[in-house]
């Protein structure tokens, strides 16, 4: 679906830049924006690199592990209905800390994982379950101490200061993912105590 719809956004700009008669304006802008794409990509290349190899340094020394048992009483108040020793609370986890690392490219596989795990035990499987729908809140709001990709394209484009939006980021994320957190748990309360229909007089 995304792809039809950026199919679209482009042979609209083509069609408007030929009746304006600027057809080499949007092919320069194209080119453009491969090469931008281009530059940014190997940017973020290199960063993701460096900070992968420093999330395989804290797994190997046990970091990572130390950092699920601090966030296995939350997974557990977050996800009641999985299993304790479900093989879906392991990726969970996994996933989580790379998020709030900053590692969002190295989480999605895990998250991936995780939504497969959670879907065998969805009872539904045309429809996501609440965990399901609780992990895909987190994922879009995590709280990150490190947002590694804004910092990589901040110093493809030449930043001063590409570090200066970690604070600001954390509070950002921080308060995004306590309004997913309460929103989430508003919709699980509904989901318990669905609204009576009173038959109008």
């Amino acid at each position: 679906m995304v792809n039809f719809i950026w199919l679209f956004f482009i042979a609209v700009g083509f069609i408007f830049a030929g009746i304006q008669g600027k057809i080499d304006v949007a092919t320069q802008a194209m080119f453009k924006g491969a090469e931008s794409a281009v530059t940014v990509c190997f940017g973020l290349i290199s960063i993701l690199v460096f900070w992968l190899g420093i999330m395989r340094i804290a797994e190997d020394a046990g970091i990572l592990r130390k950092l699920g048992a601090l966030i296995r009483p939350v997974i557990r108040f977050l996800f009641p209905s999985v299993p304790k020793n479900h093989p879906a609370i392991g990726y969970i986890m996994t996933n989580m800390s790379a998020n709030i690392l900053g590692l969002g490219n190295a989480a999605t596989p895990m998250g991936i994982r995780a939504m497969q795990e959670l879907q065998k035990l969805n009872p539904n499987k045309d429809a996501p379950s609440a965990a399901m729908c609780t992990l895909l809140a987190l994922n879009t709001s995590s709280v990150t101490l490190v947002p590694t990709t804004l910092i990589a394209i901040r110093m493809t484009y030449g930043s001063v200061n590409p570090t200066e939006i970690v604070g600001t980021t954390l509070i950002a994320t921080i308060i995004s993912t306590t309004v997913a957190i309460i929103v989430d748990r508003w919709y699980r309360g509904r989901q318990k105590h669905p609204p009576l229909n009173v038959p109008k007089e």
